[in-house]
Order: C-alpha cells, then structure tokens, then sequence
C-alpha cells in the first residue's frame, strides 16, 4: 500500500478467527490499529479481554489500548460458542495468560476517545456481536462525524449458521446490528457468504505450523483449527473467517460489493436475525401498493475479484 496507514479500530469477540484478524492487522504496515474493544459472542467478554490480550503480546503489539465492552446483548441472554472455538475460546491451544491488562476505561469510552482524537477519519471494523457498536451510536452519536466506514463481519444473503437465515454475530444481538445500519455512513457488510469461501491452501497452513517463528505458527494453529476436518485430516484447509473484514479494509479493491437495501428481522420466530437482502431487479407487488419502504442500505460483499488479498 501507499501513503498514510489506514486509522482502524477493531470491535471483536476474539475467538479462533479473530485471533487471526489480529495477528494481520497489527502487523499490516498499512493499518494503524489504535485501539481494540472487546464483546461477549465466542466465549464470555472476559475471556475475548484475556484472549485479545494474549494475542497482542505473542504478535509484539502490547501498546495497543484493550477495553471490556458489553458482557451481554442489548437484550438476549449472552450465547456463547465455545464449541466452534473452544472452551477457552482459542481452540485451546494453550496459549499463555497475558501479562498486561486493559485500559481503565470501558469500550464505549475509548471508541468514543480515539475516534474524536483521530487526526483521520476511522474506519471501525467490528467482527463480533454489534452491541458495543450499538451503544456507541445511540450514547455518542457526534463520533460519526469522524467515521470514514465501517467493515464489518456479519450477516447473510443466503444461509445461516447461528439459524437455517442467520448469521452468529447478528443473530445474538439483532437489535444492536439494526441500529448499526442507521449510523449514516459506509457500510460494507462481509457476510456469511464470504465467509466460507475466504480459504488458505492446506500446504500453506502446514508451512505456518511447521514454522519456527512463534507468530507464524500459532497463525497456522489457528488456521488448522478453522476446518471441521482438522481432527481427521493432518493436511486442512484453513478458512480466513473473521480476518477477511480486515483484508477488505487493506485491500477493497479484492472484494466484490454491490450496494443493495438490507434489514435485520428483528421480528420472535424462525428469522430473528436473518439480514434481509434485497436482490430484486425491480420493485415488487408490496411496493407497488404500499410504496418504497424506507430501508438503509450496506454494501454487500460477496466475493474476492483477485487472490492473494
């Protein structure tokens, strides 16, 4: 990249593939990380403090301030996945507990603190459940002068994980990703439908593993962890998960997007938290009668135009 780094303040529920978010982005010369605030979602927001913290002291970036945000959503209980991510929420690799602790401030406060202190405007890049987001916007809404855009992972256009429509990270805080799309800047949405198609050939995750340097194979764990058939397969394919958001930051030009009218259905039942895509070449039957509806719009990611990104 050229010119200034890019400011960039990660929002995260540091599990497996966070963790890999930030190994990549403390070390991209092209990002300026200044700050991390932390959300329950993989594991409890405790454990997301220690786990962030450990990752930042094993990639040599501890002067990055860590706040503890929201240890639960906006209004459903807290849903952790410690069985995708461990019952550590790192794959339980064993990683050591971190020496330094976070900031004195809570995670709202610092978002607040570094946006407004940025010479440039930020970009937010939230990987986690958007509660932390959400109380941002609606306790502080004069931030969003100095948001460039926000790049966040979550949603889909398609299928599910966390619900047969619902991606994990809206599904656990529907009400928070719905305030997140009336925050009145650019929104790029790396969805479910990215997710899963960001992947990292089998020999390159055995080359990280086999690494003598200390970053680089705990990136290939984390890799390795990724994969369903990590347990039965020496050689697994790692996807990229939540670190691709950081990639389209670096790299936008890698991603496909197209601006599209999305809302989250906030609605008990079946699609609480499915992000409603609106794909349709032209308006249908319930515009026609009742007129366009009054819907925000994202732009919506939906594939890599080049590799290596």
């Amino acid at each position: 990249m050229t010119g200034q780094p890019i400011p960039v303040i990660i929002d995260c529920d540091t599990g497996v593939d966070d963790a890999l978010a930030l190994l990549f982005a403390v070390r991209h010369p092209g990002l300026d990380v200044r700050a991390i605030t932390c959300v329950a979602g993989n594991t409890d927001v405790d454990g997301v403090v220690r786990n962030t913290l450990t990752v930042l002291e094993q990639a040599g970036a501890g002067d990055i301030p860590v706040a503890r945000g929201a240890e639960r959503p906006l209004i459903e209980p807290v849903r952790t996945a410690r069985h995708v991510h461990g019952a550590d929420g790192m794959g339980d690799l064993g990683l050591p507990a971190p020496t330094r602790r976070p900031v004195d401030v809570d995670a709202v406060t610092l978002l607040r603190r570094e946006i407004l202190a940025s010479p440039r405007p930020v970009t937010l890049v939230p990987m986690a459940p958007l509660t932390n987001i959400a109380l941002l916007l609606r306790t502080h809404p004069e931030v969003v002068g100095n948001i460039e855009r926000i790049v966040f992972m979550g949603g889909a256009a398609g299928a599910g994980n966390a619900t047969a429509v619902a991606e994990f990270n809206v599904w656990h805080d529907p009400e928070a990703a719905a305030i997140l799309l009336t925050a009145g800047v650019p929104i790029t949405m790396y969805g479910l439908d990215v997710f899963t198609r960001v992947l990292v050939p089998a020999a390159d995750v055995q080359r990280l593993r086999a690494s003598s340097e200390p970053r680089l194979r705990m990136a290939g764990e984390l890799l390795a962890h990724r994969d369903p058939a990590t347990s039965g397969d020496p050689t697994p394919t790692g996807g990229l998960g939540d670190a691709g958001a950081v990639c389209a930051v670096v790299d936008p030009g890698g991603l496909t997007t197209e601006p599209l009218p999305v809302e989250v259905s906030l609605a008990p039942g079946p699609a609480r938290g499915q992000t409603v895509v609106d794909r349709r070449p032209r308006h249908g039957e319930s515009e026609i009668h009742h007129g366009p509806a009054n819907r925000p719009w994202w732009t919506w990611g939906w594939g890599w135009t080049r590799s290596g990104t």
